[in-house]
């Protein structure tokens, strides 16, 4: 089950001429699809656009209704390979993931699929996933644009500007024979807003149609001597055509007077904050009226010489504002210029961080610079003064706000797992370890400390492959998560391990859904899904690629256990890869799943047994191991009363969810038995309260008993 349903907002969708449509952006991106006729969607997850693939699959009914298909597909690969149906036939197509790394997986196939052209609009939504949010490492995905020659659309973050810019790209890409790349930050995704809403539109060719009357066109397929052909055609007929559709259909936009003698030229989803910037300045009001020039480049890719050369015309300095590195733009205006031999002078990244995202007081800074330098008539005479750097205002905030590193969720089945390990290294030593892309991938940070690297969406245990050797007494440990697994790792991981004999161990962590990027399911989940097909096995996938050496963990929270199948795979004496599924479900969809049900039950008066677990503060001694082997958000330090007692011990919070991990780790770890359980029963029955008044009654016998015992003792 996804972290979010959408069931409620995607009957938006249905609606028609004329009505106004409110919402988030990616229900305006959906919404925009199905009135500018799309035939199929796919993709597939990954923030900022998870919440994309969620709106979709929530709205299969609507889409099935005009004939479109859906598929949530295994990787952005596969996403982009379905874009395939756009190549010989008129069919309008979008696939959706994340950048950079969905690019960096889908680049085989979005290379090919740019070679040979497409006939059918082929819209690609790439969350561009860069910044101080981001989970990922921090690249662009305008370098692929550009190697691939596809065209890349950044409208401004606003709702009747993303929807234009979706009709736009399949537009341009009919015009040109191009596949179009259209990248959406998480503002983007996330912003609300309204536009006047369309009909929505059946395809004109459905990909049934499509199959009922095949076609098919050799120079379309990437094979000598079509394929030199194709890169003549990008050059001599697709880009002229591009070009000439964005400056007929004005896709870029200017704001601001003609007369001043600066302008900015931005990349369209910059506008927002350059704006926010420029009133901050006094220079433009909240409606977006601005007194600075503004070039907005709703396409990046390709550039428009004639159009930056007519806006750089008659200034004498032009600001690029180009969020991250390399910095393509700039570069590439420059070259315009110089071939046009204009005088402007162009500043791109002096006034701004090389890397980063440009964020409110960077974008503040960096153009109140710009404008001091080169137009300081425009600003105040408080904004013309020395800038203040912002950390000497408040701080530094690395000094001021304790650091805190990311981690596991209160109960996530996944920390047990780590929790063993380490209780197996203090046995057997220290092991290389490789980690993998996924919520197990906190376990690089204290209190684990475990795992080297990371080097892909499934590619774990291939990480670790070069460490296969016969010289080595020990074994090296990887993990991979039941996302990765599906996604890159039985092939990349588990097909290789095999293939070259590795003696290492495998942990396959396996929360049931693919939950580090909202809880989608995948194959070996456990749910129902009723139009997708779950169910299948980890274990027998993995024995059906050739591993010999499996074991099945069905419960995480058992750390012996855990920690004992660890040793038995590092120590056995047989060969080849040791494989270990260790299945619980993530705790936040269980949570989810669980909740509503629960409290409907205690509403309905049903009898509800609820778990919760302390600390027994006389026995607790106060060292705190048990934290150093959990790291439970709801794991806390309490400070005692007790004069004698200087060390605070531990303590539960309120948000603990009753997984017994703690306890279960102390006990394996034969830590200090101060853990216990009690049990909250909701709507009892006349059993429970009788054992009730029954326990009282010899808790106040035993209480009663020992302080008459204690009076005696001070008497004598």
């Amino acid at each position: 089950m996804a972290e979010r349903s959408f069931a409620k907002e995607v009957q938006k969708l249905k609606m028609g001429e004329g009505d106004i449509f409110r919402g988030e952006g990616i229900l305006a991106i959906t919404k925009a699809l199905l009135e500018n006729g799309v035939g199929y969607v796919g993709g597939y997850q990954g923030a900022p656009i998870s919440h994309l693939m969620d709106v979709l699959a929530d709205a299969q009914e609507i889409l099935g209704e005009l004939g479109v298909h859906f598929e949530a597909s295994a990787s952005e690969a596969a996403a982009t390979a379905m874009l395939a149906a756009s190549v010989h036939y008129p069919i309008r197509g979008a696939v959706t993931f994340k950048s950079t790394v969905g690019i960096n997986v889908a680049s085989d196939a979005l290379a090919n699929l740019s070679s040979g052209g497409v006939a059918g609009g082929a819209l690609i939504i790439v969350g561009e996933d860069y910044g101080e949010g981001s989970s990922i490492m921090q690249e662009r995905s305008h370098a692929f644009a550009m190697k691939s020659q596809v065209w890349l659309l950044d409208p401004r973050p606003n709702l009747p500007s993303i929807v234009k810019s979706v009709k736009d790209g399949f537009e341009l890409s009919e015009a040109s024979n191009t596949p179009v790349m259209l990248e959406v930050r998480i503002r983007s995704c996330h912003v609300h807003g309204q536009f006047e809403a369309h009909d929505n539109k059946k395809p004109e060719m459905s990909v049934a149609d499509a199959l009922e009357n095949p076609r098919r066109d050799a120079q379309r397929v990437v094979l000598p001597p079509a394929a030199f052909q194709h890169e003549q055609d990008k050059i001599t007929k697709r880009l002229p055509a591009a070009i000439e559709f964005i400056e007929k259909n004005k896709l870029n936009e200017l704001f601001g007077p003609d007369d001043e003698k600066v302008g900015i030229i931005l990349q369209g989803g910059m506008y927002n904050g350059v704006i926010r910037a420029l009133q901050r300045l006094g220079l433009a009001d909240i409606y977006g009226d601005t007194k600075v020039p503004l070039y907005v480049m709703n396409v990046t890719y390709p550039l428009i010489d004639s159009e930056v050369t007519a806006f750089c015309e008659g200034k004498d300095a032009v600001l690029v504002v180009e969020e991250g590195q390399p910095n393509h733009i700039e570069q590439a205006i420059g070259a315009i210029l110089h071939q046009a031999g204009a005088s402007t002078r162009l500043v791109g990244k002096g006034p701004f961080p090389v890397a980063g995202e440009y964020t409110g007081q960077v974008m503040l800074d960096g153009l109140r610079a710009f404008l001091k330098d080169h137009a300081a008539g425009l600003l105040s005479d408080r904004d013309r003064a020395p800038n203040v750097p912002a950390a000497d205002v408040v701080g530094n905030l690395a000094d001021v706000v304790p650091m805190r590193p990311p981690g596991f969720c209160t109960g996530c089945p996944e920390r047990p797992i780590f929790a063993a390990t380490k209780l197996v290294e203090r046995e057997l030593g220290q092991h290389h370890i490789a980690s993998d892309i996924g919520c197990h991938l906190f376990s690089v940070l204290p209190p684990f400390d475990i795992g080297a690297t990371t080097m892909g969406f499934g590619l774990g245990p291939a990480s670790a492959s070069a460490f296969n050797t016969p010289d080595a007494t020990r074994r090296s440990i990887s993990f991979v998560g039941d996302g990765g697994f599906w996604h890159n790792g039985l092939t990349s991981s588990i097909g290789n391990a095999v293939f070259n004999r590795n003696d290492g161990v495998i942990v396959v962590v396996d929360n049931y859904y693919s939950a580090a990027t909202g809880g989608q399911d995948i194959l070996s989940s456990r749910a129902d899904n009723r139009t997708k097909s779950t169910k299948h096995p980890i274990s027998e996938a993995v024995k059906g690629v050739g591993v010999k050496w499996v074991r099945e963990i069905d419960r995480t929270y058992d750390v012996g256990k855990m920690a004992k199948t660890l040793k038995e795979a590092l120590t056995t004496p047989e060969k080849g890869p040791k494989v270990i599924v260790a299945s619980s479900e993530c705790m936040l969809n269980r949570q989810r799943r669980e909740r509503p049900l629960t409290n409907k039950a205690i509403g309905n008066g049903e009898r509800v047994v609820k778990p919760r677990f302390g600390v027994d503060e006389d026995v607790c001694t106060g060292d705190h191991a048990c934290m150093r082997l959990s790291g439970c958000p709801s794991l806390s330090v309490k400070k005692l009363d007790d004069p004698l007692r200087d060390d605070p011990v531990a303590h539960i919070d309120q948000s603990c969810v009753g997984c017994g991990n703690c306890g279960e780790v102390a006990d394996a770890a034969v830590l200090c038995p101060s853990f216990y359980r009690a049990d909250t029963i909701h709507n009892p029955n006349g059993l429970d309260r009788f054992l009730d008044r029954l326990r009282k009654r010899v808790i106040d016998w035993m209480q009663a008993r020992r302080e008459s015992r204690q009076l005696i003792f001070r008497e004598q």
